[in-house]
């Protein structure tokens, strides 16, 4: 139970979160099977097996949103949609014109929908009423637009806030990189992205390699900025930092795997325990990061 990236938001400072609150709150929103004719679905489901749709121990909550989408390629529709528009024109003896080959392909949607192939996935939320941390478990912006869109739904008023620093994600990386230097508590990995922020938007990548502060350097002073960093946390947990403050590739390292690796507990006392660790040392992860890009800013609070 690791989120593998974490889209960053703050819980409200005045916010008032209870399981049993949040349970009523999304129990409207809940999942339910759709229909044969619905493209996509969406809806809470219990974080784990014998919880309510809101999971929590010592002030950290966990929700689980599952989407359920058909598969209906483009060039699906349009081949059947072609294969019905040639028996229409043989019947009324000239072509589909544009507005029967729209009503044609709505009609074929209708009629492969039932047949389309499913994929489901699940995107997790983490919030924490203690440190005011909310977290989703997505690489995608659309994927978070989606929990949040649901949760604006569910939560009144909404208790959710955008997460503002005083020194921007790609200014501070930039500097680490030309010091030669990460802040303390952590340690420069191997993967680094610069890009332009000029017309041409040129991009440099370090891929498993170690970067050489001069050749960076050279790369900074013509006009290119860190965009994403691959970092280490207290030897405990790897992540890749972002410009824009999110926070991919998360993964916790030896240290913390043997922990997980000694419990002998059963299944449910083994998902608490996970838990309970993945929140406190992303918890703590977090207070340095954001104390490494000089505090929250004010007046985003």
């Amino acid at each position: 139970m690791w989120f593998k990236n974490l889209k960053l938001y703050r819980l409200a400072p005045n916010a008032s979160l209870s399981l049993t609150d949040l349970d009523t709150a999304l129990e409207p929103l809940a999942f339910r099977p759709g229909s044969s004719q619905d493209s996509q679905v969406s809806g809470w489901m219990p974080p784990r097996d014998d919880s309510g749709l809101a999971y929590g121990q010592h002030g950290q909550i966990l929700l689980r949103l599952q989407t359920e989408k058909k598969l209906l390629p483009t060039t699906v529709i349009n081949q059947a949609s072609r294969a019905r528009a040639q028996q229409i024109e043989e019947q009324q003896g000239y072509k589909p014109g544009r507005k029967q080959m729209k009503d044609i392909k709505e009609q074929m949607t209708m009629e492969l929908l039932p047949r389309a192939f499913v994929i489901a996935h699940d995107t997790h939320v983490w919030i924490d009423t203690i440190n005011h941390w909310v977290a989703i478990d997505a690489a995608a912006v659309a994927r978070s637009d989606e929990v949040l869109s649901l949760l604006a739904k569910t939560l009144t008023p909404f208790p959710i806030l955008p997460l503002h620093v005083q020194t921007s994600p790609g200014a501070a990386m930039t500097r680490w990189l030309s010091e030669n230097e990460a802040p303390d508590g952590f340690t420069i990995d191997q993967d680094t992205e610069l890009r332009s922020s000029g017309e041409s938007r040129a991009t440099v990548r370090y891929v498993r390699q170690t970067v050489d502060p001069d050749e960076v350097r050279r790369h900074i002073e013509a006009g290119k900025q860190c965009t994403r960093l691959a970092m280490t946390w207290n030897d405990r947990v790897s992540f890749v930092l972002t410009d824009t403050l999110d926070i991919k590739r998360v993964a916790p390292l030896d240290v913390l795997k043997e922990h997980q690796d000694a419990q002998t507990a059963n299944e449910a006392e083994q998902f608490d325990a996970d838990f309970s660790l993945m929140t406190g040392e992303l918890a703590r992860l977090l207070d340095d990061l954001v104390t490494s890009l000089d505090g929250f800013r004010t007046d985003g609070q």
